[in-house]
């Protein structure tokens, strides 16, 4: 009998850890994934461009992996305290990766778009704002594989900076689409992918939110810092 106890909470730390693995596996991936689209932007890398949508798929499976353990894991394990925290902690995580995944994708098929190719407009812009994106997403993978309440709580209160940059970014597009029509069709592109950042920043915080609550079991303020009019949509 207590064999039969020692292997059912060894078995049960295994299927903790092949939790965390995947949901690092997912970060691994959509960190690559928003490389690439913002590399696909502001250096017009088609390779970039074409490979960050490719990855979709892979991010896909692994969230129906995670979703399909933490079932199990809920219904045969029955977590409790820290355990029961991280392991709905991870379902919602995964959620928030696939769909940084979605917006990296999206970045990535309209820098295809060859108004945007031929357009001379300095994209100075999106790439500060990229390399802050980039930045809080890689610093949010390692709050999550560290399980790091502070390093998390740190990314959540930068994203105001990022919320910052779209705003200048909106006012910036729509001035030049106001000064000349044949701008609207570029301007709304990029439009769209500076939104598509700053989407990936939020998701970002929601993850270090969760990660900051499975290692505290405290929640961070309901009114994140934000920057402007970065929570409207266009």
């Amino acid at each position: 009998m207590p064999n039969e106890s020692a292997h059912t909470v060894h078995s049960y730390e295994q299927e903790l850890e092949h939790l965390r693995s995947l949901i690092s596996q997912m970060g691994g991936l959509v960190e690559r994934q928003t490389s690439q689209a913002i590399a696909a932007v502001v250096d017009h890398d088609e390779d970039a461009a074409i490979e960050a949508p490719e990855l979709d798929p892979r991010v896909d499976d692994l969230e129906r992996q995670t979703e399909a353990l933490v079932i199990r894991l809920l219904a045969l394990r029955a977590p409790m305290a820290g355990d029961l925290r991280e392991v709905v902690s991870a379902l919602k995580i995964s959620g928030d990766l696939e769909r940084i995944g979605d917006c990296a994708a999206s970045i990535a098929r309209r820098a295809l778009r060859g108004e945007l190719l031929s357009y001379p407009v300095s994209v100075t812009g999106l790439r500060s704002m990229g390399r802050l994106v980039q930045e809080n997403l890689r610093r949010t993978i390692d709050a999550m594989d560290r399980r790091d309440p502070d390093l998390a709580r740190e990314v959540w209160q930068s994203d105001m900076a990022v919320d910052e940059l779209y705003v200048s970014m909106f006012r910036e597009l729509v001035t030049y689409m106001m000064e000349d029509p044949r701008n609207i069709g570029p301007c709304t592109h990029l439009l769209f992918i500076a939104k598509n950042l700053e989407r990936i920043g939020d998701h970002a915080t929601n993850i270090c939110e969760r990660v900051y609550y499975a290692a505290t079991g405290r929640i961070l303020p309901v009114v994140r810092p934000r920057g402007g009019i970065a929570d409207q949509d266009i």
